[in-house]
C-alpha cells in the first residue's frame, strides 16, 4: 500500500470545564488531526501533545512544524506492507514522538479499514471491553473535588485518578479516602516532587491507593527506585518510560511496579504492544493513560486497551466528561458498571465527523 498523502489539521475544542495539574489548567485543546489518503482509503490520528511543552518537549505549534517539514514527507510515496513498517520511516527523528505517533496511529486505523477489520483485532486486542477510570483535575477546594468524585462515582467508573501537588495532597487525599473508603483511588503528581518530600509521599501508604503516578522528575527511574523502596504504595511510570527499553531498566531497577501506557507518548501502537507485551511476560500491570484526547485519539486508545497486559483501569472515560460534542459519531459512552466495549466495524470504530472537523478547523495543510 502506498501512502499517496496526508492531511494535517489543527481543530479548537472547548472544554465542558477546566482541567487543572502541576502544570497549570486547560480550557481549550489546540488539537492536531492526522488523515491518511491510500488507495481511496483513509486513516486517522491525533497529536497529543499540549499546547505547550509541560508534559513534554512536544508542543502544538512544533508538531505542526514537525509534522509538516518531516514526519510526512518521510511517509507520503512510500510502499507500506505491515503497519508495524510505520514508525521506522521516521526513526531518524529524534524524539518528537507525539509527532510521529499521529501518522504511525493513523496507518494502522488505514491498514485495519483496508483489511476490513476492526483496529483493536489488528493489534491483537482480546477484550470485549474495557476497563474505565476517570482523571479529575486540581479543585479549588475539598469541597469542590467531591462533589465532582460523587458525579463520576454515581456514573459507574470503576477507579478514580486525582491530581496532586505541593500544598494539594495528604490532607485532599484524607479527606476523599474519609469520604470514600472503598473506591479504587489513585493520585497523578506529574512530576511535582523530590526525593525531599519522601516523608509526605511515605504517609500517602495508608489510604490504600492502587498507584502513586510519576511523582518525581519527568525523565528520572534512579530517584524513583529510591522511593519506591521506602513505599508501599506502587509507583507508576508515566513520563519517565518512551519506549520498552526504558521499560525494562525501569522495571530492572525497582523505579516502579506498575507502567502506564501512553500512544504518543511512546511513539504508536508498535512501541505500545512491545511494552505492554513485555510487562505482560513478568506479571507487571499496565493502563492506559490519557492526554485530553478527541474522540480520534480516545477511540485509538481504546483499541489500544483491548490488548491482554492491559489490566488495570485506564484514563478512556466518556466523551461528555471533556466536551459539549465530539468529533466521532457514535461519541464514546461508558456502561453503568464502569467499561466501554470494544467498538465493530472497521478501523477505529467510529465514524469521523468530518463537517464538524472542518467547521472547527483553524489551518490546515496537505502534503504529496
Amino acid at each position: 500500500m502506498k501512502i499517496e498523502r496526508i492531511e494535517l489539521r489543527e481543530i479548537g475544542l472547548q472544554l465542558v470545564a477546566p482541567f487543572e495539574t502541576s502544570f497549570g489548567a486547560t480550557t481549550e485543546r489546540r488539537i492536531i488531526l492526522v488523515k491518511v489518503f491510500s488507495d481511496g482509503l483513509v486513516g486517522w490520528g491525533e497529536c497529543t501533545c499540549n499546547e505547550g511543552p509541560f508534559y513534554n518537549h512536544e508542543s502544538t505549534d512544533a508538531s505542526w512544524i514537525v509534522l509538516k517539514d518531516f514526519v510526512a514527507p518521510l511517509t507520503v510515496g512510500r510502499d507500506i506492507y505491515h503497519p508495524n513498517m510505520a514508525a521506522a520511516l521516521t526513526s531518524r527523528i529524534r524524539g518528537n514522538k507525539m509527532a510521529r505517533a499521529a501518522v504511525e496511529t493513523a496507518i494502522w486505523d488505514l491498514f485495519a479499514r483496508r483489511e476490513g477489520v476492526p483496529l483493536w483485532e489488528l493489534l491483537g486486542g482480546v477484550q470485549p471491553e474495557i476497563a474505565s477510570g476517570v482523571s479529575i483535575g486540581l479543585q479549588e477546594t475539598d469541597s469542590e473535588l467531591l462533589k465532582k468524585i460523587a458525579t463520576e462515582v454515581e456514573a459507574g467508573y470503576q477507579r478514580i485518578k486525582i491530581k496532586i501537588k505541593p500544598g494539594r495532597d495528604y490532607d485532599m487525599v484524607k479527606a476523599v479516602r474519609r469520604e470514600y473508603p472503598k473506591i479504587g483511588l489513585t493520585v497523578d503528581a506529574n512530576s511535582a516532587y523530590t526525593l525531599d518530600d519522601v516523608d509526605m509521599l511515605r504517609k500517602l501508604d495508608e489510604f490504600d491507593l492502587m498507584l502513586i503516578e510519576q511523582p518525581l522528575a519527568y525523565d528520572d527511574i534512579i530517584d524513583h527506585a529510591s522511593l519506591q523502596r521506602e513505599l508501599r504504595t506502587p509507583i507508576c511510570l508515566d513520563e519517565s518510560i518512551l519506549s520498552v527499553d526504558d521499560a525494562r531498566k525501569a522495571l530492572s531497577i525497582g523505579a516502579c511496579r506498575i507502567i502506564n501506557i501512553k500512544l504518543g507518548r511512546v511513539g504508536g501502537h508498535t512501541e505500545a504492544r512491545k511494552i505492554q507485551d513485555f510487562c505482560r511476560e513478568r506479571g507487571v500491570p499496565v493502563w492506559c493513560g490519557g492526554m485530553l484526547e478527541s474522540g480520534v485519539g480516545r477511540a485509538q486508545n481504546i483499541a489500544m486497551s483491548t490488548l491482554p497486559g492491559f489490566t488495570m483501569p485506564g484514563d478512556v472515560s466518556a466523551s461528555k466528561r471533556y466536551w459539549h460534542e465530539d468529533i466521532i459519531v457514535p461519541e464514546v459512552e461508558v456502561t453503568s458498571r464502569g467499561t466501554i466495549p470494544r467498538p465493530g466495524g472497521k478501523g477505529i470504530g467510529y465514524s469521523v465527523n468530518e463537517a464538524r472537523v472542518e467547521s472547527l478547523t483553524v489551518r490546515k495543510d496537505v502534503i504529496v
